[in-house]
């Protein structure tokens, strides 16, 4: 499925494809993760054909907000590509007044033959529960430019009990070559696993519900 231009269309939440962990930071700033998925969804649709998918990933977060990493899984959604590998790195803080905002930008690379690399900034603002993102193209080796797509979010989190939290998604994906369309999820975290129920309105089998079921783990470097 082509990311730039729809007939297609995570996180995932960067997954809501839906890679949740439990993180701890012992080596201050650099951790890694890994994670496996029985389906890796990108913004309700899936990268993988429906297969599973192994990923894994490194991030340095420095105390002035300043963050970047990059991160790996398989890939297959469109012709010649096996990988994704995503780059990105922004800044992080919160305000007095406890609102809290992340700006950064996204460069995702995949197989050479592929010709399916593109990037995008985004922009995160949250306050307590509530999160709200937007994120818009900048390039793409599909001929995108700057603002041709964009992607806008709606989160909500909610702490269930100690150890169990709720989450629930939305998100819109527009595009000046036409296809928009409506992606939402509901997810249950507890510990480190995630399992998480998303439907989209597309025609066809992207809009299928989907039952995903995933476990990460982020340790310290």
């Amino acid at each position: 499925m082509k990311k730039t231009y729809i007939s297609f269309a995570l996180t995932s939440i960067i997954a809501s494809s839906a890679f949740v962990s439990t993180q701890t930071m012992a080596v201050e700033g650099l951790s890694a993760n890994v994670g496996v998925t029985n389906n890796y969804l990108w913004r309700g649709v899936t990268q993988t054909s429906n297969a599973a998918a192994v990923s894994g990933g490194i991030d340095y977060e420095d105390k002035s907000g300043f963050y970047a990493g990059a991160w790996t899984s398989n890939a297959d959604w469109a012709p010649n590509m096996s990988y994704e590998l995503d780059l990105y790195g922004g800044f992080s803080s919160e305000l007095s007044n406890g609102i809290g905002y992340d700006v950064g930008f996204i460069y995702y690379n995949y197989d050479n033959n592929a010709n399916s690399d593109f990037s995008e900034v985004y922009v995160n603002v949250s306050y307590e529960f509530l999160t709200f993102g937007y994120a818009t193209l900048i390039d793409s080796d599909a001929g995108g430019e700057f603002s041709d797509d964009t992607y806008i979010t709606a989160d909500a989190e909610f702490e269930l009990t100690s150890d169990i939290a709720l989450s629930l998604h939305i998100g819109t994906y527009n595009f000046s070559a036409g296809g928009d369309y409506v992606e939402y999820s509901i997810n249950i975290s507890k510990d480190n696993f995630t399992f998480s129920l998303g439907d989209t309105d597309i025609d066809g089998a992207d809009g299928d519900v989907n039952f995903i079921v995933s476990y990460s783990v982020d340790f310290d470097l």
